[in-house]
């Protein structure tokens, strides 16, 4: 039998499907396998973060920002959240749509923008332009989580997410711990000191620049192979017209989007989650740590904090891969661990503030008096930990929802909106001297609030699709919001009728 010969069309389908994927990566060298591999893409994006939002989480979490004072520290971090609240849609995913991973290298600089503000600040005192830098910030941080959401979301396997959460948790929150560490050996014999050295600054700069350096390494979707050879995205299709004509277009197609949230209901069931993402750290690292201790000792809880998240991550990132349950069930164990270890952190919490407010005195607490010290530092270290397992879980729920990078894109958008509202909010309320008892009562509220709100999406939690699960293409059509929903409501109803 003769062999028809292949049509545009035919090599077109082969290309798409997970043999011709295959086929296709086989022929290539194996530096170009390696570095399009989807880990380690993933590896990647995390130690870029360790570099950028990890060296800043070290700076944040010394309290003020590493000032004696922590109003301007948390009015920039009004700013930030502000500016990102604003941008993580309508700004954020446009520029992804448009300029794919190339939007972590448009924000990722910003960091070093603030840091510098802060050594200026050391000097000048000028606190207008730590507030401008942190609104700077906020929108390229905005470039920067939107761009890693859909990296950590859709590069694995459905059934790799947990692990992925875990990975990228680990890697980007050792830059945190070690970063604070850094801060700890040029701190350390300034006991009295209430604001770090400017070499502080200076070396966080030179390591957020160098961070900056690597996102020119990351390389898009459609190259991008995962473990079964399949590509993270279809082959790109170069889109007509300018930048900017795309970027409104783009604006616009996200209101759209945002309307089509409706359809989705699980994921608004989870808006009380992503809300709370970053309430606790005003009070953690403002009121706790930034309020108890030493400058040094600050250091040092800083790094502790950051390692604990590592653990947190890969924790819950265990959970929530375990290959014995179906997802349904990994959701539920996942919420149940969650809603347990934080209400009996939180329960931990309430003894703390009381026992503080009964000293009437502040940063008097150093490991150098390690009976004082001990108590309060195990506490801090599980308030680290709890927001990884909260971070983590929310991050796995809304992978659950989607495959594609432009999905998991525009869920990070919402997320990263809704986490940046609840903390601006948050730190408000230190900037206004909310007493440290309130502030907590809040916290918890949140943590329990959230939590029972968001059961009935954890419950709604479905098994992967058998495109899903294969690692084959999903259209965007279909990875749009409620779009599995409709198909299930319509099969239905074909059923009914026939």
């Amino acid at each position: 039998m003769t062999r028809a010969p292949h049509t545009p069309d035919s090599e077109k389908e082969r290309s798409l499907s997970l043999e011709g994927q295959v086929d296709d990566l086989a022929g290539k060298p194996r530096w170009y396998r390696f570095g399009v591999n989807s880990w380690s893409q993933i590896t990647l994006v995390s130690i870029i973060c360790f570099f950028l939002p990890g060296m800043y989480n070290a700076i944040a979490g010394l309290g003020g920002s590493g000032q004696l004072d922590p109003t301007i520290g948390a009015n920039a971090s009004v700013a930030l959240l502000s500016v990102g609240a604003a941008t993580g849609l309508l700004v954020g995913q446009p520029m992804f749509d448009i300029f794919g991973v190339r939007c972590i290298i448009i924000g990722g600089w910003t960091y070093a923008l603030y840091t510098g503000s802060l050594l200026n600040y050391n000097h000048r005192g000028n606190g207008a332009f730590v507030i401008g830098a942190g609104a700077v910030l906020g929108w390229g941080a905005t470039c920067l989580w939107v761009t890693q959401g859909a990296i950590m979301l859709s590069y694995p396997l459905p059934h790799q997410k947990g692990r992925s959460i875990a990975w990228f948790w680990m890697i980007f929150n050792l830059g945190g711990a070690i970063g604070s560490f850094i801060s700890l050996g040029i701190n350390y014999n300034r006991i009295k000191a209430g604001t770090v050295s400017d070499s502080t600054y200076v070396a966080f700069m030179v390591l957020m620049l160098f961070g900056w350096g690597l996102c020119f390494f990351l390389v898009p979707p459609h190259l991008v192979r995962r473990t079964d050879g399949s590509r993270a995205a279809p082959p790109k299709v170069a889109s007509e017209g300018k930048w900017y004509d795309n970027f409104t277009q783009k604006a616009k197609d996200e209101i759209i989007h945002i309307i089509q949230l409706k359809d989705e209901p699980r994921i608004l069931f989870l808006i009380p989650m992503c809300f709370a993402a970053n309430w606790f750290y005003s009070y953690q690292q403002n009121i706790v740590n930034g309020g108890s201790f030493t400058l040094r000792a600050r250091s040092l809880n800083s790094a502790l904090y950051w390692a604990a998240q590592m653990f947190g991550g890969m924790a819950i990132g265990l959970i929530l891969d375990m290959p014995w349950f179906s997802r349904p069930k990994r959701a539920l164990c996942g919420w149940a661990f969650v809603f347990v270890t934080g209400n009996v952190i939180m329960g931990g919490g309430l003894a703390y503030q009381k026992w503080f407010d009964a000293q009437g005195k502040k940063n008097f607490i150093d490991f150098s008096d390690s009976k004082l010290y001990v108590g309060p530092c195990w506490l801090y270290i599980w308030y680290g930990a709890l927001d990884a397992f909260w971070q983590g879980f929310a991050y796995w729920m809304l992978g659950a929802l989607c495959n594609t990078p432009k999905e998991a894109a525009r869920f990070v958008g919402v997320y990263k909106s809704m986490q940046c509202v609840g903390g601006a909010v948050a730190f408000r309320l230190t900037a206004n001297h909310l007493s440290s008892m309130k502030q907590f009562i809040s916290n918890w509220a949140i943590v329990a609030g959230a939590l029972i709100f968001a059961l009935p999406a954890v419950l709604r939690v479905t098994e992967p699709t058998e495109t899903e699960a294969k690692g084959l293409f999903v259209s965007e059509e279909d990875d749009r919001p409620g779009a599995q929903n409709k198909k299930a409501a319509e099969a239905r109803r074909v059923s009914s009728v026939a």
